[in-house]
């Protein structure tokens, strides 16, 4: 029965599960690629982030873009949880899922008017401001609609998150943020718009950190700043401290929990006596998910030897992206192993999962599942190629359930279909 990658994905009698279900009935039902979620793995995970911080005034936030589907949305909104975005679609599938708007917090240092003016009517918690320029723009937009908008200032407190550059974001040379020098008077200029709320400061080091001590520091810098912005009277409500908890990619990986963070964020924190958001993304739904494909093809060329998939890097792009590791567990399991290439259908040489992995000798028809696959899985995919994106399925005990159908074709084709027919000439 045991697996010593996840419980939440055992193996029964040589097969497979998510849960209680067989991901080989799964892929024969409904074919594949597909993306599988546990919601027990999900619900266990809010719950270790509800107990680490239950004895502080906290809300946790759920950053969207590590997985954006609605059914996943609505499992953290009935549990509780505030949601983090940093796009107008987000806000968009956020307000669809039934979210309080007083609980959406939104970053992003490229927000465009018509984002801007859809969450100022939505009356978000607050926006986290990463420039000066767009401290003018809130207010300009909140008083055109006769509204007063809560922000925060974004500060980048230059700390090292010791992660992949590409997910670092809280170090001065990276675009995210305003810096710590630039800081008080970016609140002095937020203070005098009429038409805007200062509620909050806001930091963010990265992504994927398995050593929470960068979080002292960066912590220690902000609550630094929040006592000299009070000395000059400028009173918060909330100190926002960003996600970045990284998750068990390798089977050696132990990455840090819930509880190592609240223990050294909390003390620091509780000096100032503020509110304290959380936003965690990754470490709540990344080792709920794994991707399921099918063997399509074996090939060798001299010692090397390819497994090719039906999954590709338009499916699961962070191998590609960030040569990021991801542990690979056949279906059914075999007794003799190989040496591999993991590889997908797209026509480009970075199209991988993995590279020289030792694996179980799959054959054609077979199916693999790649692990820890619930955060920036299904919400980096695209239609890249013209495929088709993958189902979506969550399971719940014994039971399954399609929460995104297959794309066809024809969906993907559809928008350029009708300006094909306006160009044309032709009526529908």
């Amino acid at each position: 029965m045991g697996n010593s990658f996840s419980h939440y994905f055992p193996y029964i009698e040589n097969e497979l599960h998510c849960e209680n279900v067989s991901l080989k009935k799964i892929a024969k039902d409904i074919g594949t690629p597909f993306y599988v979620y546990s919601k027990n793995a999900i619900l266990d995970k809010i719950n270790r982030y509800k107990k680490a911080f239950q004895n502080y005034p906290t809300l946790i936030c759920y950053a969207a873009k590590a997985n954006s589907n609605l059914s996943i949305l609505e499992i953290f909104r009935e549990n509780g949880l505030g949601l983090d975005i940093v796009s107008g679609g987000e806000l968009y599938r956020g307000l669809k899922a039934g979210f309080d708007p007083k609980k959406i917090v939104y970053a992003g240092v490229g927000k465009t008017d018509k984002e801007l003016l859809e969450a100022v009517k939505a009356g978000i918690l607050s926006f986290n401001v990463e420039s000066f320029m767009e401290i003018e723009v809130i207010d300009r937009i909140a008083g055109s609609l006769g509204k007063k908008a809560n922000i925060s200032i974004r500060i980048n407190p230059d700390v090292n998150p010791k992660t992949h550059p590409y997910i670092s974001t809280g170090l001065r040379e990276s675009k995210f943020g305003i810096d710590m020098e630039d800081a008080l008077k970016a609140y002095e200029i937020a203070l005098k718009k009429k038409n805007l709320n200062v509620v909050g400061i806001h930091c963010h080091i990265g992504s994927q950190i398995m050593d929470v001590s960068p979080y002292k520091e960066a912590v220690e810098k902000t609550v630094e700043l929040v006592f000299k912005l009070k000395k000059i009277g400028i009173e918060l409500e909330h100190i926002d401290i960003g996600g970045g908890l990284g998750i068990k990619y390798r089977p050696e990986d132990r990455p840090p929990e819930p509880e190592d963070l609240a223990r050294i964020v909390i003390p620091v924190v509780k000096e100032t006596g503020l509110k304290l958001i959380v936003e965690p993304g990754r470490s709540l739904i990344g080792e709920a998910g794994a991707l399921v494909s099918q063997v399509l093809f074996l090939k060798d060329k001299g010692e090397k030897h390819f497994i090719i998939i039906d999954s590709g890097m338009n499916d699961l792009l962070r191998p590609a992206m960030y040569n990021a590791y991801h542990h690979i567990l056949p279906v059914t399991k075999k007794k003799k192993k190989v040496v591999a290439d993991i590889v997908g259908p797209i026509c480009e040489t970075g199209d991988f999962f993995a590279v020289d992995r030792e694996i179980d000798d799959l054959q054609r028809g077979d199916y693999l599942a790649v692990m820890s696959a619930g955060a920036y899985g299904f919400s980096m995919s695209s239609n890249y190629n013209s495929r088709p994106r993958a189902a979506e399925v969550l399971v719940d005990g014994n039971e399954y359930f399609v929460i995104r159908e297959r794309e066809s074709y024809s969906y993907i084709i559809e928008p350029e279909i009708k300006a094909l027919q306006k160009t044309s000439g032709e009526v529908e």
